[in-house]
């Protein structure tokens, strides 16, 4: 019997082989996956398309644009005192007038005729006045008259009782003749002291009577005045010297009372209103500066008066030059103007960008320094104007920064930059 012979196994058994095509395909799809996600989390992009700045240091002044309209800096509303129909225009919307100058004139029959009436009984009341007074004068005279008769009538009865006083120490008349004498004398002195008295009364009287009748007559003829004055706003005349803007008014158009007619633009200089983002209410105040910049020449300005009234997301200011104002400057146009928050300061900056459209400034592409690919960073952006923004965390100075827009990809981690 022969002995039994050891059958070799084959290396690459089914399952070896089965095995092994598993562990291939395991590693080469985690590679194909990890090159895809390489792929996916970057982006490829040419120079020429990048806007690249470089983070600086420099001298830092925050501020927003805003556009102001250029005003007077007085302006006198004209407003219809009386109201009435237009009868007669003297002149046109830009007409430079002087104070007093005639602008329009009303006509009111239903006041005119108030007028007369009121004029009537105004001058009957000044007539009876003035009749009164005269009677006082006329009463003063009379009493002085009738002071005057008593006196004489005392003198000659004091003479006669001097006399009798005489005749009666010499026992030529009788008891009864003399005290009779003597009665008629104290008589007429006690009347004269009563005419007296009575004509004191009625001149302390006179006076106070006088006074008061002149205080209504000066007040009737206050009131005739005003009635004079009233009748003649029917003619709307000039309150100043100025321009006259914003009338547009026709012969025969009614005009109520209070009715806005047009207004007189005083030539003592000019303002400008402007219209700011209601974001910024709470950051503007009375006398904050802005300048407007014309041909390489600063103005200074500053906030004269705050609207506190929000329309349409703004709210309005009006602001004053500081200094003489531009030449070339006319009512109604528009200057665009720098409004400043705060003082100029060393801050570090980046050039504005359209970056700041899809990171809201929270993040930004920064390069490396062989300036092959550039990686997402965090940032925090602070004050901003109209050229940069000031940076507060997260970029250095010197480091380069792509602050053009990233649109397509801003999702990506990294981006490589190809010449």
């Amino acid at each position: 019997m022969g002995m039994d012979r050891k059958i070799k196994k084959p290396f690459w058994t089914v399952r070896k082989i089965i095995g092994v095509s598993l562990a291939v395909a395991f590693v080469g799809l985690v590679f194909f996956l990890f090159l895809w996600g390489v792929k996916s989390s970057s982006y490829t992009i040419s120079r020429e398309r990048l806007g690249i700045a470089t983070v600086s240091k420099n001298n830092f002044q925050e501020f927003i644009p805003i556009d102001g309209v250029v005003l007077p800096q007085t302006t006198i509303y004209i407003d219809a005192i009386m109201g009435g129909n237009v009868q007669e225009v003297f002149v046109e919307d830009g007409t430079q007038l002087s104070k007093g100058d005639p602008i329009l004139r009303l006509v009111n029959t239903n006041l005119e005729l108030s007028y007369m009436e009121q004029e009537t009984r105004i001058f009957e009341a000044i007539n009876n006045l003035q009749n009164t007074k005269i009677a006082l004068e006329q009463s003063k005279y009379t009493r002085q008259r009738e002071t005057v008769q008593v006196q004489h009538q005392l003198e000659s009865i004091e003479l006669d009782f001097v006399r009798q006083c005489q005749l009666y120490a010499d026992s030529l008349i009788s008891d009864q003749q003399f005290e009779q004498t003597e009665r008629d004398y104290r008589y007429s002195r006690k009347q004269l002291e009563i005419a007296l008295q009575l004509q004191k009364l009625d001149s302390i009287s006179g006076l106070g009577r006088n006074k008061q009748i002149d205080q209504s007559m000066e007040r009737l003829n206050d009131n005739l005045d005003l009635l004079k004055q009233s009748l003649g706003n029917l003619t709307v005349k000039s309150p100043a010297e100025g321009q006259l803007s914003s009338f547009n008014i026709e012969v025969g158009q009614a005009a109520n009372v209070g009715e806005h007619l047009g207004q007189i633009d005083v030539a003592q200089g000019f303002k400008l209103r402007a219209n700011i983002d209601e974001r910024y209410i709470s950051r503007v105040n009375i006398g904050q500066e802005a300048n407007y910049l014309f041909e390489n020449t600063s103005y200074l300005l500053h906030v004269q008066k705050i609207y506190s009234n929000v329309s349409a997301g703004t709210f309005q200011v009006d602001l004053l030059f500081l200094d003489d104002f531009p030449a070339h400057i006319k009512r109604g146009q528009t200057l665009q103007l720098r409004l400043k928050f705060g003082s100029q300061a060393d801050a570090l900056t980046i050039k504005r960008g359209g970056f700041f459209q899809q990171t809201g400034g929270n993040w930004i592409f920064v390069l490396d320094p062989t300036e092959t690919f550039a990686v997402k960073r965090n940032i925090r952006i602070n004050r901003q104007n109209t050229l940069y923004f000031e940076v507060t965390e997260g970029l250095e100075e010197g480091e380069k920064v792509i602050v053009s827009s990233y649109e397509g990809f801003e999702n990506k981690e990294k981006i490589r930059i190809k010449d």
